[in-house]
């Protein structure tokens, strides 16, 4: 880690002794590379039910891509896509949604567009994209298992967007984007990369810290008594307010540093060996 890196991890205050709730990220931190849940996440997960201690799954994700998951490992929990642009109670009706400003969503494309970056739109359940042939397009075909709405024009769609995602394999033209458009949108949205390959915008109130709170709000816990997993830039919102946060071993350093702990990589059991190190030793209040 760098110093500063260093020095904005020892200023964050002592992890909770007490978890109640658990709410993870999903790619690259509870799924493995190949999307899947390991066996032995699985297993904690059904431990932590066992104790008392649910698992809330938040995502930069579109709803669909989701739910196969949250519906595949039984849980009943609030759910939060598009990272908090939409909450989602157990049973999949929609208890919020947050929409960018249409003045934010047209200066977002044109940016996107100048950089030749692919740029999508999410409305509620819908993926609109332009080339359905593009960069990533397929690769998130796939991982949704949702077909993308193909159009011309984003204009019938600018007024209920959820999210933006700007997709190139220039990692760092990307990175650069992320605070060139956060400054030019500062107020207005939230930017954030969610995958090296992905850079998110979503409205202002809608980052995983503001998903963490509306789930642990509709559940009835506060921050401080929950743990969070994550492994992206998107993820520090929610590291910055958890009682106890956790990075993937697959993260960066400068992530890593907003977190209480850092575990394993997400091909290596990581999300298993965090909850059976830091988080099931502080249910019922047992620090570890």
């Amino acid at each position: 880690m760098r110093v500063d890196d260093i020095a904005r991890h020892d200023a964050k205050p002592a992890p909770t002794d007490r978890v109640r709730l658990v709410v993870t990220d999903m790619d690259g931190t509870l799924l493995t590379p190949e999307k899947q849940v390991a066996r032995s996440s699985v297993e904690m997960i059904d431990r932590l039910r066992a104790a008392g201690v649910a698992v809330c799954l938040v995502s930069s994700r579109a709803p669909v891509g989701i739910e196969r998951y949250h519906q595949a490992l039984k849980l009943d929990t609030p759910y939060a896509a598009m990272n908090g642009a939409i909450v989602r109670d157990g049973q999949g009706k929609t208890l919020s949604t947050l929409s960018l400003p249409v003045d934010a969503v047209k200066a977002s494309i044109d940016m996107l567009d100048v950089h030749e970056v692919d740029g999508w739109l999410f409305c509620g359940s819908d993926w609109i994209v332009k080339d359905e042939t593009a960069g990533y397009v397929p690769h998130e075909h796939k991982v949704l298992g949702l077909a993308p709405i193909v159009t011309k024009d984003f204009g019938p769609w600018e007024d209920k967007v959820g999210k933006i995602t700007g997709s190139s394999a220039d990692y760092d033209l990307l990175g650069r984007l992320q605070g060139e458009i956060g400054q030019m949108l500062e107020g207005q949205a939230s930017v954030a990369c969610s995958a090296q390959y992905y850079l998110d915008i979503t409205p202002l109130h809608a980052n995983k810290g503001y998903a963490l709170c509306e789930v642990g709000r509709q559940l009835g816990f506060e921050p401080h008594e929950i743990a969070c997993l994550g492994d992206m830039q998107n993820d520090v919102p929610m590291f910055d307010i958890a009682g106890l946060s956790i990075a993937m071993g697959n993260a960066t350093d400068e992530v890593a540093s907003h977190a209480h702990f850092v575990t394993d990589t997400n091909d290596n059991e990581g999300w298993a060996k965090a909850v059976e190190d830091w988080i099931l030793p502080r249910v019922g209040g047992r620090a570890g």
